[in-house]
């Protein structure tokens, strides 16, 4: 059976609820709404999940097109307003420097008030909040959901939106896509090369819809595929792949997704 996306998940907002369209278009900085904002304290420094894991509550609605941004907040407090840029600002992304804008309008205010604390909002150019500066699409199975659930001893599946991926997929076996690093892989319309595995942090053992840790995920990673020494010796537990995109084009729930050559590796072997 081929290997079809299941679901395709963005945060317009980093660290918001994810948004799920049907359709994306997947351009070489990736989803142009995808990471466009994030938000940062009075210091300047990323105000994020690890820090405020109720900010999934926060659900986003955003239209790149037009450049409106909606964000409805738990009580039901909603900030509405096209995006106004004010100054420039630039943010640290893992020792990486982010250059953005300040947003005018309602959505620092709403977001203090909710945090109890000063906030701001900021909008970078599409692809430039990519975390550590991994790839711009990012794909994970869900067989490999199914096998984390496994080594939990649940028998319904991870929700897969813990781990904030591009993509979701279905077809192959439990990390399968591990196997797709370093080919050409279609998906959709669009053609990406994967280049690695993602590392996973603590944001992943909150649960998505309230932003509170249930489930020791970086536990039971470690309990049945342990660690992966990467960059400078640092020891990551690796969940899911990344990547670039080589051509762009329009993915839709549903499309095939399919190895296009085998890895490097395999080839000079």
């Amino acid at each position: 059976m081929a290997a079809t996306v299941t679901r395709i998940s963005i945060a317009p907002v980093k660290g918001l609820a994810l948004v799920h369209p049907d359709e994306v278009v997947l351009e070489h900085t990736g989803v142009a709404a995808n990471r466009r904002f994030h938000i940062v304290d009075a210091s300047g420094r990323r105000y994020n999940q690890i820090r405020n894991g109720r900010l999934v509550q926060i659900k986003p609605v955003y239209d790149a097109d037009s450049g409106h941004l909606t964000l409805t907040f738990p009580d039901g407090t909603i900030a509405d307003a096209d995006v106004v840029l004010g100054d420039a600002v630039t943010v640290d992304f893992y020792g990486r420097p982010v250059t953005g804008h300040d947003v005018v309008g309602p959505f620092a205010d709403a977001l203090s008030s909710w945090a109890g604390r000063p906030l701001r909002l900021i909008q970078s150019a599409p692809g430039a909040a990519v975390d550590r500066a991994r790839g711009h699409v990012s794909l994970i199975s869900e067989a490999s959901l199914r096998a984390l659930a496994a080594g939990a001893g649940d028998t319904e599946p991870v929700d897969g939106r813990r781990f904030r991926m591009l993509f979701q997929v279905d077809g192959i076996a439990a990390h399968g896509e591990d196997e797709w690093l370093g080919r050409r892989v279609g998906i959709g319309e669009a053609l990406v090369v994967l280049s690695g595995t993602v590392g996973r942090c603590a944001i992943t053992t909150q649960n998505p819809e309230t932003g509170v840790p249930d489930l020791d995920t970086l536990r039971v990673i470690e309990s049945y595929r342990g660690f992966t020494n990467k960059r400078g010796g640092q020891r990551e537990l690796d969940f899911g792949v990344y990547g670039e995109v080589l051509e762009a084009g329009i993915v839709r729930v549903g499309d095939a997704v399919q190895p296009l050559e085998l890895s490097l590796l395999d080839a000079t072997a």
